[in-house]
Parts: C-alpha cells; structure tokens; sequence
C-alpha cells in the first residue's frame, strides 16, 4: 500500500500504521479513509495529500 503526504504540513499516511487515534485501524488503505477524514497534525482534507 502507498503512503500518502500532506502537502501543507509534510505529515505521511502510512497505511500499515493507520491512525488509532482518530478510529482508522491499521491496514486501512488511503483510498479507503472516510471522505470526511482529516490530518491529525494541520486539519486539511484528503484533497491536498500527495502520494509520496
């Protein structure tokens, strides 16, 4: 699975770690994050992640 980076704040989705803290178990691809999923460091959209 790709990892994903926030173009505003440089932060990487990795799928294989997920995001526990906001709900997203590990092993959840990027394409499969809820529409409404935001980064946990700045708060920015999907939209403006970059496929690193």
């Amino acid at each position: 699975m790709k990892k994903y980076v926030c173009d505003p704040c440089g932060y990487v989705y990795d799928p294989e770690a997920g995001d526990p803290d906001n709900g997203i178990q590990p092993g959840t691809a990027f394409e499969d994050l809820p529409d409404d999923w935001v980064c946990p460091i700045c708060g920015v959209g999907k939209e403006l992640f970059s496929e690193e």
